[in-house]
């Protein structure tokens, strides 16, 4: 799960609710300091993951001359949604994103996806590409995570649908301080992931949580968009390897950019170099 390095939005960011046709949504939405935006980027999180992933990329991308608004999806975290699995099938998610694109208002936007993100935003770009200019897939592979992940992925989603979150977040941090020898989470930081996770239905988390074990290969579909792509990833990752990625790239004739010091989340470890490499291209396109 990412883990935001500032969870105070900057001064050129502000938080509401973005009204579409498809319902309301969390956003946190940040503007340039000065003059019109370039462009306006929408960013789409992961799994287990809200809109504050992308706190630390609001003010340089600003600062660079974005509109850059971060987006929680329906049932996540202060976005609400139903309890029905259903809701959260992959062609409904990238429904939402379209009606979020729309309701920003700008045209065409810069379309970016992390993790479970990249196979949301991929799947709103094959839906139809029209209202996007770009699409930069973060820490997202060609198909299905890995073979490990899978196995604590059905084992998270076994335990969501016969216990109460309160006892699978227990569970989880007990795990996760057994195997980092100690739980070292800054408690403000600890409060907030907490919070996210109670914030966030479960059934948004069952069903996320079965596209990442079982999504197909639509590599080739993506690559016959004509849509400038750029693929980014940390140094390591545990749910994609990274060359992995490398090969999607390559199929997709994608921008590659990798982030040294960064792993499965380099917008929240390596933010600044996130920033610069995301600002590089969207400014070409």
């Amino acid at each position: 799960m990412s883990r935001p390095p500032i969870l105070t939005l900057p001064a050129c960011a502000r938080a509401y609710g973005l009204t579409t046709e498809r319902g309301t949504f969390a956003v946190c939405d940040a503007l340039p300091p000065a003059a019109e935006p370039r462009a306006t980027a929408l960013l789409v999180p992961g799994f287990t993951g809200s809109k504050e992933d992308f706190n630390a990329l609001l003010e340089p991308l600003a600062r660079a001359g974005f509109r850059v608004v971060a987006v929680d999806g329906r049932g996540q975290y202060e976005s609400e949604g139903p309890a029905d699995e259903a809701a959260y099938a992959l062609e409904e998610l990238a429904a939402d994103v379209h009606a979020q694109a729309a309701a920003l208002g700008d045209g065409p936007v810069h379309l970016l996806g992390h993790s479970l993100g990249g196979l949301i935003t991929r799947a709103a770009v094959l839906r139809d590409a029209s209202p996007f200019r770009s699409l930069t897939i973060v820490s997202s592979g060609p198909a299905a995570i890995a073979a490990e992940q899978q196995a604590r992925t059905k084992l998270l989603i076994d335990a969501l649908s016969t216990r109460d979150k309160e006892t699978v977040w227990q569970a989880m941090k007990a795990m996760d301080a057994e195997n980092a020898g100690g739980d070292t989470t800054p408690p403000a930081l600890d409060e907030f992931l907490h919070r996210r996770w109670l914030g966030t239905e479960a059934a948004q988390l069952i069903a996320t949580g079965r596209q990442l074990i079982s999504e197909p290969d639509r590599v080739a579909e993506l690559a016959a968009v004509a849509l400038p792509k750029h693929v980014v990833s940390g140094a390591v990752d545990y749910a994609w390897p990274v060359a992995l990625m490398d090969a999607m790239a390559e199929r997709l004739s994608a921008r590659r950019t990798v982030i040294e010091g960064a792993e499965h989340s380099p917008n929240a470890e390596r933010p600044e170099e996130t920033a610069a490499a995301l600002a590089a291209f969207w400014t070409r396109h």
